[in-house]
């Protein structure tokens, strides 16, 4: 690419047709130019996340205790929702375009004839953004996988690796084993690992007695016991009594922040300042998308929800709401993605669904998505153009005090965030 002044569109436009496959996993060609930068890694700790899901609530909680310690943390997670500068945080702050585009020029002036990915290009970028602006400790999420993924070309310090289910079995695997494998990757001889769920895939307990780890995971090393009106939590040193519920309250909620404490009190336990602390966290550290609620005409709930066991969450969460007569479901995903699923955790309580055809290369059409659902028995299917067109279409045909959920892909959602003028 010549250099030159160009904005961060034509950057990203330009990355995107550098390497002839939108996914390519293989550590070797970011590793060689990771080289070539001599990124310096932070002073502080590095936390790397994977998992099916929870990856980008447990990346903003970590961060939201960094920050309150009085930490940089520089924060790194995908995909967006609106913008691309929300993938790379420092201190809680998106990088400006500026800090972005002096770190492609970078990568681009050493790269050399390396056909880096899109995803392998932003994520040297976070790191260069992030050492550029002194961030004293890091948290870097996983975009796929883990063994193979760009973000393991750095060494955690702490790996966090929230769930496991089925999802990218095209990339890594047709069973949960095979995936579980994968995520286990991002372990490191003599550092510290964790896992967020029960039970413990054996992959994952395998690769940490191979390495001689202390697999730290729910009932091994920390717990949760969930009790109304709060519950409580307790690690190793530490024990809370008295935190809240999250809004959803749901068993995959108190999961991730389960397992951000138990992260934090092997790094420093000082960093979990009591449970009032902790329950000022919970009440903030919420990535947008997730569960969110907006209340106009009709109560909207946004959720990026696009596997079978986000969606089942999302049914779980949606469960604590006050009930409604009328449930209109917005959806839109990517080819890879099961639309079974949605209908299996949504189908008894949606009204109506309406399709749309999200803008991604790898998307399914909308009108497709729509003769799914009525070969598997949806009787009242609209099928809708853009994401605009569905959402419009969507309040046109809700109630009054009904309910809208979007949900299937993060490009559904952040287009919904932009229309209701909440982002």
């Amino acid at each position: 690419m010549a250099s030159g002044r160009r904005s961060l569109q034509e950057w990203l436009r330009w990355q995107e047709s550098l390497h002839p496959r939108w996914i390519d996993l293989d550590l070797g060609r970011v590793r060689t130019v990771h080289g070539r930068l001599g990124i310096p890694r932070p002073a502080g700790p590095v936390f790397t996340v994977a998992g099916t899901n929870g990856k980008g609530s447990t990346v903003a909680l970590l961060e939201a205790f960094l920050r309150a310690a009085g930490r940089r943390p520089g924060a790194y997670s995908s995909p967006h929702l609106v913008a691309y500068n929300e993938r790379i945080r420092v201190d809680g702050v998106d990088a400006t375009d500026a800090a972005l585009l002096a770190a492609f020029e970078r990568i681009e002036t050493v790269r050399g004839a390396v056909p880096l990915t899109f995803f392998e290009f932003g994520t040297l970028a976070a790191l260069l953004v992030f050492a550029d602006a002194a961030c004293d400790c890091w948290i870097l999420e996983v975009g796929m996988g883990g063994r193979l993924d760009a973000v393991n070309v750095i060494d955690a310090d702490f790996a966090l690796i929230t769930t496991v289910d089925l999802d990218h079995q095209e990339y890594l695997g047709d069973t949960v084993e095979k995936i579980a494998a994968e995520k286990a990757g991002i372990l490191r001889r003599g550092r510290a690992a964790f896992y967020g769920d029960q039970p413990v895939p054996a992959a994952i307990r395998e690769a940490a007695t191979r390495l001689g780890l202390q697999l730290r995971s729910p009932g091994a090393g920390f717990s949760t016991t969930a009790t109304r009106p709060h519950w409580s939590w307790k690690g190793e040193r530490l024990a809370l009594d008295g935190l809240h519920y999250p809004p959803g309250g749901t068993v995959a909620q108190l999961r991730n922040i389960s397992l951000v404490l138990a992260a934090l009190e092997q790094h420093d336990a000082r960093l979990i300042d009591g449970a009032a602390a902790v329950n000022a966290i919970i009440a903030t550290a919420r990535p947008p998308g997730r569960f969110q609620r907006l209340r106009r005409e009709q109560e909207w709930v946004l959720d990026v929800a696009h596997n079978p066991q986000a969606v089942a969450t999302l049914r779980a969460q949606l469960e604590t709401l006050p009930p409604t007569a009328h449930t209109t479901v917005v959806i839109g995903l990517l080819g890879d993605k099961s639309l079974e699923a949605f209908v299996a955790s949504l189908g008894a309580i949606t009204s109506r669904w309406v399709t749309c055809s999200v803008d991604d290369p790898r998307a399914r059409a909308g009108a497709s998505i729509a003769a799914r659902l009525r070969d598997l028995g949806c009787a009242e299917v609209v099928a809708a153009g853009t994401v605009t067109d569905a959402l419009e279409q969507a309040r046109a045909l809700a109630p009054a005090g009904g309910r809208i959920v979007v949900c299937g892909s993060f490009r559904v959602v952040g287009p919904a965030l932009q229309w209701l003028g909440i982002y």
